[in-house]
């Protein structure tokens, strides 16, 4: 089904493009929030009383000498406007998908979108543990692994994701400041190393393949302050079993507005990082032809645990989502070198912001 013909049948009374405005346009929270203890699996589950809220997977994978990276994120978006509205009808929480698949050996990265409104046995995100749901597209937590389902345009994930690791809270105790106000923040944790295997499917051809995957949740009222235009972001897993996250937010002038970021060690040991003990430089731009987006692909990064940097492995990973969260950014597969240049883990870098500034 074409992303027209999905949302014309699952958003049947409010334009695919009301719906984004609603979604943009709704008021935020003017207040901090409030530092709370992490339960899980309630927390593996929807929030829907916050704001904003994703699930988002990422890694790469191997069939044989064929090695692939995948993206999948689950959006969950309130709708103020609409709460207190009586109609069954009513658009109260939208759920929004992104899903990605990059071809190492056919260089190009395939990616596909969808958006509606939950209820109606369309789309719908659990609160008692991760079960999210989008038509025929699902990402669900069953025992202690996640299943995803994502048969996509071109190609499909139909994968298995099970940890190695305890949950990883990000921040302080999981509540993660992303600005100079407090009430900037989001609640996260991270699930990193995840043991990754089941089957990807490209223009009919399957490959049953292993990898290792990086899980992120957060929810949130305020994510981006109002001078802020994007962020640059990582989500590596070292080699050694070491999980390395970091990232900034940039205020529009280009400048570093907020940062953040953890380490931990195969040990289990966690370094937080604050805002000034991080430092993002480019070391290599890719512009896009389509969009003429100018990205800091290659990224050298200083960390109190040490200085690495950040290497694409196929510069044209942007993703244009303006049919469903109104975005266009830059995420891809790319490797993680030390100071001495030895690659030493894998992962994602995601940069947002770029094409256009953000609106959260």
């Amino acid at each position: 089904m074409t992303i027209a013909r999905m949302h014309a049948r699952a958003l049947p009374r409010l334009s695919r493009r009301s719906l984004m405005l609603c979604a943009l346009a709704a008021p935020v929270a003017a207040w901090a929030l409030p530092p709370r203890e992490m339960r899980f699996p309630r927390d593996f589950g929807s929030h829907p009383e916050r704001s904003t809220e994703w699930w988002y997977i990422t890694g790469h994978a191997r069939s044989g000498a064929r090695e692939f990276g995948f993206q999948l994120t689950f959006f969950r978006s309130r709708i103020a406007e609409t709460q207190d509205m009586r109609s069954e009808f009513a658009a109260r929480q939208l759920i929004f998908a992104h899903a990605a698949l990059t071809d190492l050996e056919g260089r190009r990265l395939w990616h596909d979108q969808r958006i509606a409104r939950a209820g109606f046995g369309v789309a719908s995100a659990s609160e008692e543990d991760t079960d999210v749901r989008l038509r025929n597209w699902t990402l669900q937590r069953e025992s202690t692994s996640y299943i995803a389902h994502l048969p996509a345009e071109g190609f499909a994930l139909d994968l298995r994701f099970t940890p190695t690791q305890p949950v990883m809270l990000q921040g302080n105790a999981g509540l993660s400041r992303k600005g100079p106000e407090l009430e900037q923040a989001s609640y996260y944790y991270s699930e990193p190393q995840l043991a990754t295997q089941g089957r990807l499917s490209l223009q009919g051809r399957s490959f049953d393949v292993q990898g290792t995957a990086w899980l992120d949740h957060e929810w949130s009222d305020a994510y981006l302050h109002p001078e802020a235009s994007g962020w640059d972001w990582i989500g590596m897993n070292l080699f050694d079993g070491s999980a390395l996250m970091a990232f900034r937010i940039r205020h529009r002038d280009g400048r570093a507005l907020w940062a953040g970021g953890s380490m931990r060690s195969p040990d289990g040991r966690v370094r937080v990082f604050s805002p000034e003990e991080l430092r993002f430089t480019p070391e290599g731009r890719w512009v896009s032809p389509r969009t003429r987006a100018d990205y800091p692909v290659r990224l050298r990064i200083q960390t109190p645990a040490g200085t690495f940097s950040v290497h694409p492995l196929l510069d044209d990973q942007e993703l244009d989502s303006r049919g469903s969260t109104g975005a266009v950014y830059w995420e891809g597969l790319s490797d993680l070198r030390d100071a001495q240049g030895r690659i030493v883990g894998r992962g994602y870098l995601e940069l947002t912001g770029y094409a256009q500034a953000l609106r959260m």
